[in-house]
């Protein structure tokens, strides 16, 4: 089954009430898979120890002034984010398997790509999205600046990427989907 991933579409401004339209996200198995693990975790683990705990606190009595309350009603804030932001980022993303890509001569969301720098230097990263990100890893976002002009091109090609610290030019060398 092969997948065709198209570029990430530009977020059209909604005129009436000045906010952006959904983006359609892209995710990797395994990034999905992370996402999840750490959505568990929170419900699971953190959630009802931080629960515990505020319990804990609201029966010593004023909880005005208990600090060990209201810190822990904060986390427990911070956790309900991020177990909503998790579960709605999972229920809307597109996952793609990246070794089921049909077309592996060009560069396609989730490919592996091996880069050399004008100074003969080698990098290897992923293109994710934008919430697999982690430069340290390989990772970089489908949206990033390198992440655009590598799309859609094959072994052999020159891109020409605009950076902070201004631009670099990076042969791709090979492209994998593992």
């Amino acid at each position: 089954m092969a997948q065709e991933v198209p570029d990430p579409p530009e977020a059209p401004e909604d005129e009436e009430e000045g906010e952006h339209a959904p983006l359609r996200r892209y995710l990797t198995r395994a990034g999905a898979e992370r996402m999840h693990k750490e959505l568990l975790q929170l419900l699971n683990e953190a959630r009802p120890k931080v629960t515990a705990e505020v319990s804990a606190a609201a029966a010593q009595g004023d909880r005005s002034e208990n600090a060990e309350y209201i810190y822990g009603k904060k986390r427990l804030r911070e956790i309900d984010r991020r177990i909503r932001f998790l579960s709605k980022r999972l229920d809307t993303a597109t996952i793609v398997t990246p070794s089921e890509q049909g077309d592996r001569t060009k560069v396609y969301f989730g490919a592996t790509v091996t880069l050399e720098d004008e100074g003969g230097t080698k990098l290897t990263y992923q293109i994710v999205g934008s919430d697999e990100i982690d430069a340290t890893g390989g990772r970089i976002s489908v949206e990033s600046p390198m992440g655009r002009a590598l799309l859609r091109k094959s072994p052999g090609d020159t891109v020409e990427v605009r950076r902070p610290r201004g631009e670099i030019e990076l042969t791709l060398v090979d492209i994998r989907y593992d």
